[in-house]
């Protein structure tokens, strides 16, 4: 089982690993998040994210990144080797469940299924007008008279 981390721009990536705990309460203690402020400099970050791998590699790690080329990234580039250690930027919500969802798979299956879950979680939503129902006597009062039902 992969170990999995988390570095991006703060609150992000403490705020993922709260979405995590809210979805999966017992995979929370599975996933680690650094939050990069923009103070740090970046041999900071990299000292505390390699600190945190360190402790998540099972020996195999994903770590997932908010934006490529951005300080977080270029630190989860340095620490993944492309074989045990994995990187993959532009984490999301559905990424990230995905992620959990599947950590019991092997590192290539889980970077599969949580780059699958992270595009099949985009997409345009349209809202659709609210409907003429007719008002059923007794059931509504006169202002939900357009609520769909």
């Amino acid at each position: 089982m992969p170990g999995l981390m988390i570095i991006a721009h703060a609150p992000l990536a403490s705020s993922l690993k709260a979405v995590a705990a809210h979805a999966f309460p017992d995979c929370a203690q599975l996933v680690q998040a650094l939050d990069v402020s923009p103070d740090m400099a970046p041999e900071l970050v990299e000292q505390l994210a390699r600190d945190m791998l360190s402790g998540v590699r099972t020996p195999e790690a994903l770590i997932l990144t908010d934006v490529f080329g951005a300080t977080p990234c270029n630190v989860a580039q340095r620490l993944g080797d492309g074989t045990l250690v994995r990187v993959i930027a532009g984490v999301n919500v559905p990424m990230l469940w995905r992620s959990l969802c599947y950590l019991n798979e092997p590192l290539e299956a889980v970077v599969m299924r949580a780059m699958a879950g992270a595009t099949q979680g985009v997409m345009q939503v349209t809202t659709s007008k609210p409907q003429n129902q007719t008002q059923k006597p007794g059931a509504h009062d006169q202002v939900h008279s357009q609520h769909q039902q």
